[in-house]
């Protein structure tokens, strides 16, 4: 499985674009890759960006040319966090790497160098579920990082797998019920209630105080409804939210952006996004 996701992230992907500095640095048990745009230092915003891949398959490389055209279009750092994978290391590994990359980021000083004025939580499939954790969190704690927007793109917000989406995306696309249901078995220990706020956030009491937060939903895709019932949850909670569906596309259009335009497209709205959450 992480074999042929690897193959054709690469073959469907965005093709790398040239930045100044791609620094790969190691955070207590997994690895970081930092992409920066800028000629010059000084204290900046950053994205912190989280793969998909069902906490089972996915790494730095799968979402290589994502992350550069997010720092090239953003023009901001781009931090990608390599979190441990799921069966070797099952849940809460990968939200606790998450919290971890999260804090490393922040810290002054650290080596890689950033003084990181404020960030935007970026990720998509299983990489929004970790983004939307990280952000609940934050808002309620008393001393909240500097948050400000969240990227969730078609994020995998409810593990209780009770949408009726699973009811329509069985068969004919890249991800279908059964595949999800194969990951959250994998990720998940048995018994585990996955109703819990760090594995189906759309499941939680949301906090006041969430920063703005966009969210893109395809069709053909059994998050779906989850993805629209958690932007609705966000708006209730009183949070700014920027939702968008697009219709006729399936689960993985980021990672084969580099052959569907509308892909393309919407990675540029995305970087469109951070910049105004940023400025």
């Amino acid at each position: 499985m992480r074999e042929l996701y690897e193959s054709s992230c690469a073959a469907n992907g965005l093709s790398g674009d040239p930045l100044p500095s791609v620094i790969d640095y190691n955070v207590a048990v997994f690895n970081v890759r930092v992409y920066d745009p800028r000629n010059t230092g000084g204290p900046t915003p950053a994205v912190l960006f989280f793969h998909g891949g069902g906490w089972v398959m996915g790494s730095l490389s799968t979402h290589d040319g994502l992350c550069r055209r997010l720092a090239s279009r953003a023009s901001l750092p781009v931090i990608a966090v390599d979190y441990r994978l799921a069966p070797e290391y099952p849940y809460p590994a990968a939200i606790d790497d998450s919290r971890s990359a999260m804090r490393w980021l922040f810290e002054a000083g650290n080596e890689h160098g950033l003084d990181v004025t404020e960030a935007v939580l970026v990720g998509d499939s299983a990489g929004g579920q970790l983004a939307a954790v990280l952000a609940n969190e934050n808002a309620a704690t008393t001393e909240p990082l500097p948050i400000v927007g969240q990227v969730l793109m078609y994020p995998m917000v409810d593990l209780t797998m009770s949408s009726p989406s699973y009811q329509r995306v069985t068969d004919g696309f890249p991800l279908v019920a059964d595949t999800i249901a194969w990951f959250a078995d994998h990720y998940l220990p048995e018994n585990v209630d996955r109703s819990a706020p760090d594995i189906s956030p759309v499941m939680a009491q949301l906090p006041a105080g969430l920063p703005p937060t966009y969210v893109i939903t395809v069709d053909n895709d059994p998050l779906v409804d989850e993805g629209a019932n958690y932007a609705a949850a966000l708006a209730r909670a009183g949070t700014e939210v920027l939702y968008q569906h697009l219709p006729g596309y399936a689960h993985g259009l980021f990672t084969s952006s580099g052959r569907i335009p509308r892909g393309e497209q919407t990675v540029d709205q995305v970087a469109a996004f951070i910049r105004d959450r940023t400025v």
